[in-house]
């Protein structure tokens, strides 16, 4: 999950990119504000599994908790740690405006002169992309995250200086309603929105839904129920019968096999709400990958 850490005063607070603070969420990253006195760090909190992978099932338990003694008892039994991949105001001074190499540079110094805890690290950067990427792949990664080296830092702006490269192909769209079957969600009826917010039907995703998370999104989906398809088209029958339609407002990541030439996925297997993701930002990839894949 990504997150901004603004140290100050002998405290830390944490924000997530749509700006809402988090800090209740993760008492474990407090004593960071001991590290530094005045500084705004960009990074992510992640929570490994057994075999040392960032797994976003296990911080999904993590994510949403604002009671501090809840927070405290998962702190204990899944803990996260903030990786901590840019510095953007150091002792006071603003660093946003310098080239990524240079706040790289200043970021590695901090880390040499002892900016590590038991819940947060600088995490190294390689300079080889497809050496990079193979290992991405060899340990069942993501994927990788490219930087252009005189980059300024520009938030809340999506930019070809820094790009994400998968090592399997996926998509966020936008639930636009969902199917009871086996089990009270079968499938989540999924689309790519448009600016007026309707969405482009991209296909039906059964695959992938756990229990926890089928129990999130039915929770998340009865908050949106309206009697009205969402979708521009009129949907095939075998995907329309029995729906139950919501509001477009969920956004959800989903791995494939291919996309079809009218614009289905094959394939599809559900990952992950993207509770950190608004529609608005799904609309602006959408405008630029060329209004529509």
């Amino acid at each position: 999950m990504r997150a901004i850490a603004v140290l100050s005063g002998g405290a830390a607070r944490f924000y997530a990119r749509s700006g809402v603070e988090i800090t209740a969420a993760y008492p474990e990253l407090a004593p960071l504000a001991g590290e530094l006195s005045e500084a705004v760090l960009d990074g992510e909190v992640v929570a490994f599994d057994e075999a040392g992978r960032p797994s976003f099932t296990r911080l999904a338990e993590r994510m949403h908790v604002r009671d501090r003694t809840r927070a405290a008892q998962l702190a204990a039994k899944v803990p996260v740690t903030y990786m901590i991949f840019d510095v953007l105001v150091l002792d006071g001074v603003g660093l946003a405006d310098r080239p990524y190499a240079e706040r790289r540079s200043t970021l590695d110094a901090l880390a040499a002169s002892g900016l590590a805890g038991p819940h947060w690290l600088v995490p190294p950067m390689f300079p080889d992309g497809p050496a990079t990427m193979a290992a991405a792949r060899e340990n069942e990664l993501e994927g990788v995250v490219a930087k252009r080296l005189t980059s300024r830092y520009r938030p809340g702006v999506r930019s070809p200086d820094w790009i994400k490269a998968k090592v399997e192909p996926t998509v966020d769209l936008v639930v636009g309603g969902w199917r009871p079957g086996a089990r009270k969600l079968g499938a989540l009826l999924v689309g790519e929105p448009r600016p007026d917010r309707r969405l482009r039907f991209r296909g039906r995703v059964g695959g992938g839904i756990g229990a926890a998370a089928e129990r999130t999104l039915l929770a998340e989906l009865a908050s949106r129920r309206t009697s009205e398809s969402p979708f521009v088209e009129e949907l095939p029958r075998e995907d329309a019968k029995d729906a139950r339609w919501v509001r477009p407002e969920l956004v959800v990541e989903v791995k494939y096999g291919a996309m079809t030439p009218d614009g289905r996925m094959r394939f599809p297997r559900f990952l992950r709400i993207r509770l950190d993701k608004t529609v608005e930002e799904c609309i602006a990839e959408v405008k630029e990958a060329g209004g529509g894949r």
